[in-house]
This record gives structure tokens, sequence and C-alpha cells, in this order.
């Protein structure tokens, strides 16, 4: 199902998650992953039930070669904008790798370069790329874990099940009880 892009370079996989939410961070990750990586479950985080996502996390942490997630908050995305915060998190999130990556596969058609590295943006990534479908894994669940956090302390919202993005129940309840520090101000809420 999945392919590699290049057969002899050390390829990273980057995919966001959040960035259509009305309230929360956007959560970026990068995995570098075996060449001989198999595991059947892997696929695109959005064909995947919670539990899929969260009983494939400790597998993908375990054996990629190197991975990491990054957060920015709703403050910061109102500061630079949706999409450079969604680049940036890719950006900081390779950063934090302990193997250094040759190649860049990156979930979705807007990327910039990071440094000298050569990169490819691929629509549908994560259903093509394990790496890409492992890093969206990763970027999905640490971001629903953050909002469910965030639910016990804000549970007016309906972020346990809506995870901030902008349900009928989510703009009602910014309606009725208005903005939280955790919503984006640059977003339209009604």
């Amino acid at each position: 199902m999945f392919a590699h892009h290049t057969k002899d370079l050390i390829e990273v996989g980057c995919d966001e998650a959040g960035r259509g939410c009305l309230a929360g961070p956007v959560f970026g990750a990068a995995v570098i992953l075996p060449k001989n990586f198999k595991e059947p479950l892997l696929n695109d985080s959005k064909q995947l039930t919670e539990k899929q996502r969260l009983s494939l996390r400790p597998i993908i942490k375990k054996k990629a070669l190197a991975w990491a997630v990054v957060a920015l908050s709703a403050q910061e995305i109102d500061r630079i904008n949706i999409l450079q915060a969604s680049i940036q998190t890719m950006h900081q999130s390779i950063s934090l790798l302990t193997t250094k990556p040759e190649f860049i596969l990156v979930d979705g058609n807007r990327f910039k370069p990071y440094w000298m590295t050569p990169h490819l943006c691929v629509v549908k990534g994560d259903s093509k790329y394990a790496s890409i479908a492992a890093a969206s894994i990763l970027a999905k669940t640490y971001r629903d874990d953050y909002m469910l956090r965030m639910a016990e302390l804000f549970p007016n919202y309906g972020w346990h099940t809506n995870k901030g993005y902008p349900t009928v129940k989510h703009k009602a309840a910014i309606k009725k009880h208005g903005i939280t520090p955790h919503h984006r101000l640059t977003f339209k809420m009604t």
C-alpha cells in the first residue's frame, strides 16, 4: 500500500492536526520509519478509529528511527496565521529529530523549504507514505489528548467529542458562553 519516495535517502514524513479547529493548538509531527517498516493497521489517521490510532501510537514511537511532535498555541496561530503555524510545527518537529533526514515528505500542498533538505508535498500523502501516515497519527493523538484535558477545564464546549472543530454544538456554546483563552480569535466563530 505504501511507497518510499527515495530508495537510499533517510525520509521523514510530516503532518499536522488541528488546522481547521476553532480552539486549541495546531500539532505537527515528523517521523522517520525504517525502510522495512510494516504495520497492517497503519493508514491515514482520518480513516482509523480513535482506538486504532491510540493502539498504533506506541508501535510507531517504538519502531521509528526518530519522531517528534510540536504544538503551537491559539495565540501563536492568531499571530502568524494557521498555514504558517502548521508549517512551523513541522519544521520544529524535524529539528528535534535525533536522526537527520535527507528528504522530507509533507502531507498536503504547502510547505516552506527546511534548510537545504529537499522536500515533496503530497496531497493525501497520509494514504500514500507510511512515514506521513505515522506522523498523522502522532499529531492527531497528541492533539486529541490535549483537547480532552482542556475539555475537563472548559466543559461547556463539547471538546471531549468535537476536539475544537467547528461543530454546531461548539458554535452554539461560543454564542452562549463566549470564547476561552484557547479559542483562535482570527477564526470565524459562528
